[in-house]
C-alpha cells in the first residue's frame, strides 16, 4: 500500500468518529475503505496517456490515492493526471490535500506530472449549471456518492431536473451528474447501493445510465456488513464500471466475493439480455452470480403468466396510521373494522386481533375512512418492508375472512395486497398464490434483481406466475395450515420447467 492511501485509511478511521452525526447523517459521508478503493481502481481498463480525474465526494482522499496507486503499477504508465477533488466538509478536506501531496510525491517518483484541486463545493450544485453549456471533459471518474436523499423543494433537486435528471437520491445524482461530465469513451467506476436495481423508483436513473453509458464489469458483496464495516453501514453495495457513450456490449462481466478480504472472486460473462430483459419498460438490473442463479432464473421467467393475466392486481394497503391517527382503535369495538398490520402475519394466515401487539387492531368505520377498507374476502397479503436481518424477502400471508369476522378491512400502508378489481380471490387461488411467493425459489429469484428490503408492488406485478388453474391446484393442498418449507417447496418447484 502507497503512502497516500495508507495517509487516507488511517485518516479515515481517526476521523470518522469525530464527525458530528447529524452533519454525516445529512451529508451521507460513508469513507472507502482501502482494500474496496483499490478493487474499484484496478477495474479501470485502460488508462490514456493523459487522464483528467474526478472525485466526486472525495473524502479524505482514499479513492484517489487507491487510482494513483493503480497508475503508477501500470504499464505502461500514464504520463499525466490532472484530479478535481470535491468535498464540501471543511475537517476532512485538510486530510484531503495532505493525500494529495502524497500522490503528487508517488507520481513525481514515477516520472508522472501530478496536479490537483480541491473544490470546496457542493458538487451537484457546482456542476449542473456548467454541464448545461460546457463540453465534457473528463477521462475518468471514481466514486463513493453520498447515501441521503435530496429534499423535493432544494436547490439541488431544481438543478438536476434543469439537467433532465429526475431523482431525490444524492448518490443517484452523483453518479447521474459525473456521468454528464465524462468525454465519450470516458470510464466511471463508482461504489453504490445495490437498490437502484429495481422499483418504478429508480426507472428515470437506470434510463439514464443505460441510454448514456455502456455497463463493462459489476462487482457485488454478498455480505451486507463488510464492505464499510467500521462504519457500520449494513447495505447491499455494488460496485460497477460504466463507459460513456458507447453501445452496450453483448455480454458483461459480474463479478461477486463474500467481502472486500476475500480472494476468492467469482467471475461470470453473463449476455445483456439476462441483466436487463429486453422489453421490460423499467429497465430491472438483474444480477446473476452463479450457473446455479442463471439457471433458476431461466426456471422463473419461464413460468407462463403476468399478474394481468391471472386477472389479479397488487395494491399497497390504503391506511396510512399517521394520517389516519383519529380513526385508530387499540381494540376491536362496535362500528370499527379491523386492521391489518404485519405484526398480524403468523404461518402463513393472518391472526387477528393481536391484543398486546404494539400497533393497533382496528379502524374506525366512517364516510372518513370508507376509502380506506376493502371488502372482506381472501386475500394474499405481502410485507412491503422486511428487516435486514431477515432470511426472506417475500413474506406471504392469507387473509382469510372465516376468521377475521366482518364486511370491511382495512390494510395498513407496510402491506401489499393481491385481489380481483378490489374484491378477494377465490380461496383456492389465494392460497395456491401465497404458497408460490413464499417458495425458497422464487425468494431466490427476487433477490437477483431486488436490493434493498423493499417490496413493491411494481416488483411483484413483474414476476412470472404458474396459470390460474396450476396455482387453483396448488391451492387445494391448503387448508387451515401451510405445509413447511420443504414441502411447500417440493409443490412449487414441480412447476418450473
Amino acid at each position: 500500500m502507497t503512502t497516500a492511501l495508507k495517509h487516507a485509511d488511517r485518516s479515515r478511521l481517526n476521523v470518522s468518529p469525530q464527525l458530528d452525526p447529524k452533519t454525516r447523517s445529512s451529508l451521507g459521508q460513508y469513507m472507502t475503505p482501502a482494500l474496496v478503493a483499490s478493487f474499484m481502481a484496478a477495474m479501470f481498463d485502460p488508462l490514456p496517456d493523459k487522464i483528467r480525474l474526478l472525485d466526486a465526494g472525495a473524502g479524505v482522499g482514499g479513492l484517489t490515492a487507491a487510482f494513483v496507486q493503480e497508475a503508477t503499477k501500470r504499464s505502461p504508465r500514464p504520463r499525466a493526471i490532472d484530479v478535481t477533488a470535491f468535498e464540501i466538509d471543511p475537517v476532512l478536506a485538510k486530510h484531503l490535500e495532505i493525500t494529495m501531496l502524497a500522490c503528487a510525491a508517488e507520481c513525481a517518483a514515477h516520472e508522472i506530472d501530478f496536479q490537483f484541486s480541491i473544490v470546496h463545493d457542493d458538487f451537484v450544485l457546482h456542476s449542473c449549471e456548467p454541464l448545461l453549456r460546457e463540453e465534457p471533459t473528463y477521462d475518468c471518474a471514481i466514486l463513493n456518492p453520498p447515501y441521503a436523499k435530496i429534499n423535493s423543494g432544494s436547490k439541488a433537486r431544481a438543478a438536476l431536473r434543469r439537467l433532465g435528471i429526475e431523482t431525490s437520491n444524492l448518490y443517484t445524482a452523483f453518479v447521474a451528474v459525473a456521468l454528464g461530465q465524462l468525454r465519450k469513451g470516458g470510464q466511471l467506476v463508482a461504489i453504490t447501493p445495490r437498490s437502484f436495481c429495481n422499483g418504478a423508483y429508480f426507472t428515470p436513473f437506470r434510463r439514464i445510465l443505460l441510454d448514456s453509458s455502456a455497463f463493462r464489469e459489476i462487482h457485488v458483496y454478498s455480505s451486507r456488513r463488510k464492505a464499510f464495516a467500521d462504519d457500520a453501514v449494513l447495505q447491499e453495495n455494488i460496485i460497477y464500471r460504466l463507459v460513456k457513450g458507447e453501445p452496450q456490449p453483448p455480454e458483461v462481466t459480474i463479478t461477486s466475493s463474500a467481502n472486500p478480504d476475500d480472494e476468492e472472486v467469482t467471475r461470470r460473462q453473463v449476455p445483456f439480455a439476462e441483466v436487463v430483459h429486453p422489453g421490460d419498460p423499467h429497465n430491472y438490473i438483474h444480477l446473476v452470480l452463479s450457473d446455479a442463479d442463471g439457471a433458476l432464473a431461466e426456471r422463473v421467467q419461464a413460468l407462463p403468466c403476468k399478474l394481468t393475466d391471472l386477472g389479479i392486481k397488487v395494491s399497497t394497503g390504503r391506511v396510512v396510521d399517521f394520517r389516519a391517527r383519529d380513526h385508530l382503535r387499540r381494540e376491536a369495538q362496535p362500528g370499527a373494522v379491523p386492521l391489518i398490520y404485519p405484526m398480524h402475519f403468523e404461518e402463513g394466515f393472518v391472526v387477528w386481533p393481536k391484543p398486546n401487539g404494539r400497533k393497533h387492531n382496528a379502524l374506525a368505520f366512517s364516510q372518513s375512512t370508507i376509502d380506506l377498507v376493502v371488502p372482506s374476502g381472501t386475500y394474499v397479503l405481502t410485507k412491503r418492508f422486511t428487516s435486514k436481518e431477515e432470511k426472506r424477502r417475500l413474506v406471504a400471508v392469507i387473509f382469510d375472512p372465516a376468521t377475521v369476522p366482518g364486511s370491511w378491512v382495512g390494510f395498513e400502508n407496510h402491506l401489499n395486497y393481491f385481489h380481483e378489481q378490489g374484491r378477494g380471490l377465490p380461496g383456492d387461488l389465494a392460497r395456491g398464490l401465497a404458497m408460490f411467493l413464499n417458495s425458497t425459489a422464487v425468494d431466490e429469484y427476487f433477490r437477483q434483481f431486488s436490493g434493498h428490503t423493499q417490496v413493491n408492488a411494481t416488483d411483484l406485478r413483474g414476476l412470472h406466475y404458474p396459470t390460474r388453474q396450476q396455482l387453483c391446484t396448488i391451492g387445494e393442498q391448503v387448508r387451515m395450515q401451510m405445509p413447511d418449507q420443504v414441502e411447500l417447496d417440493r409443490i412449487i418447484n414441480s412447476y418450473f420447467s
